[in-house]
């Protein structure tokens, strides 16, 4: 029992430190850490084992091509593989606008400079100076559920990042352009283009690291169903 909870609080406090950093410095990181994170997460459970996921990894001048094509499409009419989400309503529309707050006053700008809001917005294309760029992909005949599958891979890849001390951000951005990931990558057509995680040794002295998002409690978000019914009921 002693081990289950230590194993359990090890698990929590991995998931309350971790932060999507905003600010990396320019060193790489050894192959072998990058596959200890790669090994953790491949541990994802999926439908029927499918194990959907290819990986794509760009470091060095590769990624730096790529990043600077990025930062040159930036503007363009984005056209990801998967649709963004149509709108955000209600308490997703507030918790959003809380983290674009939050992020905003961290670095300095202030309520309503759209430049600077702009210009912090671009970082996502610099892939905010990440020596490593991971692009995750689903097989595209896996529909929604190779999709769902991806997301459950990145949620532990940032997780086993935090354990080995590693900084990561998982990004929807750069899936704006998938042509150009995939001209740069060799990503072939029938993969699915799915998130970025940009990923490497935070800039611990940057102010954008400083900024912390809040959760909900799972009380928010959970409805129990059944709980004191009557038998048979």
């Amino acid at each position: 029992m002693a081990e289950a909870s230590l194993a359990f609080d090890t698990l929590r406090s991995l998931l309350s430190e971790r932060y999507s950093c905003r600010a990396f410095l320019p060193a790489p990181l050894a192959r072998e850490q990058i596959e200890h994170v790669l090994d953790a997460a491949q541990r994802t459970a999926s439908w029927c084992n499918a194990q959907p996921w290819q990986v794509y990894i760009a470091s060095g001048p590769r990624l730096e091509r790529l990043r600077t094509a990025l930062v040159a499409v930036a503007s363009d009419v984005p056209a990801p593989d998967l649709s963004w989400p149509r709108a955000y309503n209600g308490i997703y529309r507030e918790r959003r606008r809380k983290c674009a707050m939050g992020l905003y006053a961290a670095v300095g700008i202030a309520e309503g400079d759209r430049v600077a809001s702009a210009r912090q917005a671009s970082e996502n294309f610099r892939l905010f100076g990440a020596p490593h760029l991971a692009i995750v992909t689903a097989d595209e005949a896996l529909g929604t559920y190779g999709a769902i599958d991806c997301g459950a891979y990145v949620a532990n890849f940032l997780t086993a990042a935090q354990a080995v001390g590693v900084a990561a951000i998982p990004q929807a951005a750069v899936t704006a352009h998938p042509a150009v990931l995939r001209a740069h990558l060799d990503i072939p057509h029938e993969r699915r283009i799915v998130c970025g995680i940009s990923f490497g040794m935070a800039d611990a002295s940057h102010p954008a690291n400083s900024f912390r998002t809040a959760r909900a409690p799972a009380s928010d978000c959970v409805v129990w169903v059944g709980e004191g019914d009557e038998e048979g009921g």
